[in-house]
């Protein structure tokens, strides 16, 4: 097949936070898949899970504090649950979207597995904070499990979380195999299900890869054409907030380090979407990052806006 292939990293705008803003948020981004259907390109469709995973880690852990006899959920287990019930809502929508507009052409999830280091550094600095409000005892507990807290208030605590790099795609084959059949593919949701390699055993981590790097990663492994990030702006600021603030229209690699080395973008917002767009296009001949928003994914892939990195 000849048709240019997009990696999509859909932003947590696109879900929503709760299950009826989801089913809402992504009717908006099924408009948009369609549309980059539309233009003749092969899609795979990465995605947020923040809240969701949050959701379901909370749910699952209160539940197993209810129920002795039923254990506690890992997180490498509520990242596959969140995957599959996301991907669950962007399948239809994106199916009943096609339809509408006389496409043919079929979509499926993969529940993806995404391999870490065990001696990533980011176990040593957890970052992202996970589930419910915890009292100082129950901080402690978790202490005593060997988790990661950090106070949030007046006794008031939550897990954190490492965010270590992904260093390779499991179900990297399947998905490859999918979309040379034509089809739209959604996979490595939520940065992936964290697992460690162990002789021929995968086991699931305690950790939450950051969406944007498991994106371009996918990105980078299938020799796509575009990387396609879709965030809460149009485009990209420098000096974000101040008098000086300019937009980011086109781009350099070496020009999107001198401003990622320039502090220009804030961490586990903006950076790591740099940090992915800048390691994909110096990677491969002919590639292109685009950030912009949801509601220019057609005109951000035209390069009628958007931040373009080349």
């Amino acid at each position: 097949m000849s048709e240019k292939i997009v990696v999509v990293a859909l932003g947590h705008r696109a879900l929503g936070t709760t299950l009826p803003e989801q089913k809402i948020a992504i009717r908006t981004a099924a408009k948009a898949i369609a549309d980059l259907a539309e233009e003749g390109t092969r899609i795979v469709i990465s995605h947020s899970n923040g809240p969701q995973v949050g959701m379901i880690h909370t749910a699952m852990n209160e539940f197993g504090k209810a129920h002795p006899d039923y254990t506690f959920a890992p997180m490498s287990v509520c990242s596959a649950m969140s995957q599959g019930y996301i991907g669950y809502d962007i399948q239809n929508a994106i199916r009943a979207e096609l339809i509408s507009r006389g496409i043919s052409r079929p979509v499926a999830t993969i529940l993806t597995q995404v391999v870490i280091d065990p001696y990533d550094d980011a176990f040593a600095e957890p970052e992202k904070i996970i589930g419910r409000i915890l009292t100082e005892e129950e901080a402690e507990e978790e202490e005593k499990k060997g988790n990661f807290v950090t106070k949030v208030g007046d006794n008031a605590y939550r897990r954190i979380l490492a965010a270590p790099k992904p260093m390779k795609i499991v179900e990297l084959e399947t998905v490859r195999t999918l979309v040379d059949a034509g089809q739209i593919v959604v996979a490595a949701g939520g940065g992936g299900i964290p697992v460690m390699e162990q002789g021929i055993n995968l086991h699931g981590a305690s950790a939450i890869i950051e969406k944007d790097l498991a994106s371009g990663l996918l990105a980078e492994e299938l020799n796509a054409d575009t990387l396609l990030i879709l965030t809460s702006v149009e485009k990209v600021s420098l000096n974000l907030g101040t008098s000086q603030e300019e937009f980011l229209e086109e781009l350099t690699v070496e020009e999107a380090k001198e401003h990622m080395k320039a502090n220009q973008f804030a961490p586990g917002s903006m950076l790591p979407k740099f940090e992915a767009g800048v390691s994909f296009v110096e990677k491969g001949e002919g590639r292109r990052t685009i950030i912009t928003d949801i509601t220019h994914a057609r005109d951000g892939y035209r390069e009628k806006t958007g931040t373009i990195i080349k």
